[in-house]
């Protein structure tokens, strides 16, 4: 598509997966996925349960031992494509946004339209996502076969789903490889998305100091690293279903979570966040260059304010009430601040805490393990009631 300026839409939604799912009308509008994604999770899920079920394993299947089958399935894959959904229109209205508040300067726009192109052609390849199924399928057949189920079972080796059963070759062969290779895809999306930022934060950037963003008219990028939320519960959930799995198996003692949840915060912080960074330079610069122009800019305004209002030679005849002077002082003033506030990368603390919420709340039912619903509910009515 082309933009009211001539320059193509930027966008990461393509390649063979993408392609596949318009031709089957599991698209919708060029850039709603999200029926897509449940087709990938819910049609496997239900062939699990059907084996599982012939098999006589559904006591094991749906036990908590096995929740993080039931997780990878029904809740991540569909959020990977929620996410997709929600932040491909947020990557295009950055891009426009930068063009249309000269941000990117005429001069540089050649270079960010051979960026666009360029993504655009790492995208709808073939090659990257043919490479990351291959790698699904060989990090399947690498994993020793004697710990194959072990995460089904709980058990080291796997006494109930081993590798004679169905259930266990269909969760293990299709499943989890399909679940790899949408994660892999993910992360190939994410590498193509901090490439092109890297790009532009090169590019020739007319940044203002003044911005009300506060980000010098990069805050745009903050609206889409918001939309990473989906994503980051995915991931979050898929980790706490894991961990459920361990802690009820008996291989992991519930303090080890702690941990667990610190690494994962750093890993969400590094994906996330660390991208944004690339403008920091730039940013730092501009905030410099900012404080000294409006610094000087403002000394200027203020002793010619205080010759006219306040010197020995001081206005009397002019009304004080309603003078455009005290206004612009004012105005002045407010651009002085916004200049020394402005933030060297664009994260607000809103956004920081939509992402740290989107990766403790799959956390929080494992409390569960240490402190039981009957238990709390006990105790809160015996303090409640003064017993």
């Amino acid at each position: 598509m082309e933009t009211g300026d001539g320059l193509s839409d930027f966008s990461l939604l393509g390649g063979p997966l993408y392609q596949v799912g318009r031709r089957l009308g599991l698209v919708r509008d060029g850039t709603d996925t999200v029926m897509l994604g449940l087709v990938l999770g819910a049609l496997p899920w239900l062939i699990l349960v059907a084996l599982a079920l012939v098999e006589a394993l559904g006591h094991l299947l749906f036990s908590i031992r096995s929740i993080g089958a039931h997780v990878r399935l029904l809740v991540a894959i569909p959020l990977f494509f929620i996410c997709e959904s929600s932040i491909d229109p947020q990557f295009t209205a950055f891009v426009r946004g930068i063009v249309r508040s000269q941000v990117v300067p005429v001069s540089a726009r050649p270079a960010l339209e051979y960026e666009i192109a360029r993504s655009a052609r790492w995208r709808d390849a073939w090659l990257p996502e043919t490479c990351l199924l291959l790698v699904a399928v060989l990090w399947g057949l690498a994993t020793p076969q004697e710990n194959l189920f072990e995460h089904m079972s709980g058990h080291a080796g796997g006494s109930e789903v081993g590798a004679a059963t169905w259930t266990g070759h269909w969760y293990w062969t299709v499943c989890i490889t399909l679940f790899r290779f949408l994660l892999l895809r993910w992360l190939w999306r994410l590498v193509l998305w901090c490439f092109f930022l890297w790009r532009v934060s090169r590019l020739e950037l007319r940044l203002v100091p003044t911005h009300p963003d506060g980000a010098g008219g990069l805050g745009a990028l903050e609206l889409a690293h918001t939309e990473f939320t989906p994503l980051i519960l995915a991931i979050s959930a898929t980790q706490s279903a894991s961990l459920a799995q361990e802690i009820a198996s008996g291989r992991m003692a519930f303090d080890a979570i702690y941990g667990s949840m610190a690494f994962t915060l750093l890993v969400d912080a590094l994906l996330f966040i660390g991208p944004l960074c690339m403008f920091s330079r730039k940013l730092w610069k501009c905030k410099v260059k900012g404080k000294g122009d409006y610094g000087e800019l403002a000394e200027r305004y203020v002793n010619a304010f205080e010759r006219k209002w306040l010197g020995d030679c001081a206005v009397t005849d002019e009304p004080l009430l309603g003078s455009a002077d005290i206004q612009s002082l004012a105005d002045l003033s407010t651009s002085v601040d916004i200049v020394r506030d402005m933030r060297l990368v664009p994260v607000s603390p809103s956004m920081l805490m939509y992402l740290a919420i989107a990766a403790l709340v799959p956390v929080l039912p494992l409390v569960l393990f240490k402190y039981p619903v009957a238990d709390l509910l006990a105790k809160f009515f015996q303090r409640l009631s003064g017993l």
